[in-house]
């Protein structure tokens, strides 16, 4: 995919970003030669060799040929997007984002780069490089469910901010999260494309990891539709023989199986009910696709 610098400004994803960079000057233009006493969120002319690479740069491969493509437009274009430092001492920095554009602007033959410099600490550094990572286009599923988890752990974000700073809802971050918890087949298959985001979102449904695999080796042998599989998906959690297994796991407790009925027979999909002796426990509603979701969360609104 071409790379090539936009003057259009990106939306969704950037708005997290954004507010991470909140201390530089949105819509700054004048450039100035970069010296020791240099202005936090002004644009400056750095010279490349001052600029060394971001540690916590979750990325390590870039595309050789998108790499010739940009830096080819930025020798005819120079650089639109600046990219962004921190100042570590005089004359030296370290990249926050856009190594994209570093590596290319030494490609084409530059000296020096336009930068934001800012102020950061090493969380703050971690957290700006995933989040433009996640920006990337082509990333697969699995590799925007390990940013997201990443954030979580290390930044330690709750799923409600994260949502805010990728520009996304709590359930389509949590739904990029379910999917690590899938087989590691089924999670390269992800990652290789050989199936989509829905065909995993089915599949998460499915307990056992044996009816998993069998499943994701139908959608690869007769390349099945998402509605195909969550049809296969749906067919197998309603088996009377699953039904049953189901029931056991709730120590046959008649109060708790005709709960799991009456509620499975409202919302039109298999619920499960656990608790313990403590009387503690949880209730699971799967869904199979979006519109599956939506009609659940109607029904949960009404009175």
């Amino acid at each position: 995919m071409s790379d090539k610098p936009q003057l259009k400004k990106r939306t969704g994803l950037g708005k997290g970003l954004s507010a991470l960079l909140e201390d530089t000057t949105p819509g700054q233009l004048a450039t100035d030669a970069v010296s020791d006493n240099v202005l936090v969120g002004r644009i400056h002319e750095i010279p490349l060799e001052q600029i060394e690479v971001n540690p916590f740069q979750p990325r390590t491969e870039f595309d050789r040929n998108a790499l010739e493509e940009l830096a080819e437009s930025i020798r005819v274009q120079g650089i639109i997007q600046p990219i962004t430092v921190r100042q570590l001492e005089p004359s030296r920095y370290q990249l926050i984002s856009g190594e994209r554009r570093l590596k290319a602007a030494k490609l084409a033959g530059l000296t020096h780069i336009p930068a934001y410099i800012r102020t950061a600490n090493d969380q703050q550094m971690l957290e700006m490089a995933l989040i433009e990572n996640i920006q990337r286009e082509e990333l697969n599923a699995i590799e925007i469910a390990l940013s997201y988890q990443r954030l979580i752990t290390e930044c330690h974000l709750k799923q409600e901010e994260l949502g805010e700073r990728v520009g996304k809802n709590r359930s389509t971050v949590t739904n990029y999260l379910r999917l690590l918890k899938l087989p590691p087949d089924i999670q390269a298959g992800l990652r290789d494309r050989k199936l989509t985001m829905g065909h995993a979102r089915a599949l998460i449904n499915i307990d056992n990891v044996e009816e998993q695999l069998t499943i994701f080796k139908k959608i690869l042998e007769e390349e099945w539709s998402v509605r195909k599989t969550e049809d296969a998906v749906r067919a197998l959690l309603t088996k009377p023989e699953k039904r049953k297994t189901i029931q056991k796991t709730t120590a046959a407790n008649p109060e708790i199986i005709q709960l799991q009925n009456r509620l499975s027979n409202r919302y039109g999909t298999r619920v499960q009910v656990s608790r313990n002796e403590q009387g503690r426990g949880e209730i699971k509603i799967p869904f199979f696709s979006d519109e599956d979701l939506n009609r659940i969360i109607e029904l949960l609104e009404q009175p």
